[in-house]
């Protein structure tokens, strides 16, 4: 959780092709498409007054959580998002 007591929500926006992560008002976010099976993670955006503070972290844990649960994949096309994943041991399994 975020400093200040500010709680983390992150959902699924199909209609805009991406998963927020509602901080307080701001919104960070991770674009993507989808294929049969997996989830392609084109784009990852935290907004200059996240950053630093492990939104994106954040977000691509509750993204990570996400697919796992739809037994879905992940295809990293952002380079953020292909670091994230092969820094985690525990979500590497989800690697496409």
């Amino acid at each position: 959780m975020p400093e200040g007591g500010i709680t983390d929500t992150m959902r699924d926006n199909p209609e805009q092709s991406r998963f927020e992560l509602h901080v307080g008002d701001q919104i960070a976010f991770a674009s993507y498409s989808r294929e049969p099976g997996q989830i392609v993670i084109t784009y990852i955006y935290a907004p200059p007054v996240l950053r630093g503070m492990g939104a994106a972290d954040r977000l691509m844990e509750s993204v990570a959580a996400h697919v796992r649960s739809r037994g879905e994949r992940i295809v990293p096309l952002c380079d953020y998002a292909r670091a994230w994943l092969h820094g985690h041991s525990a979500h590497r399994g989800l690697l496409a």
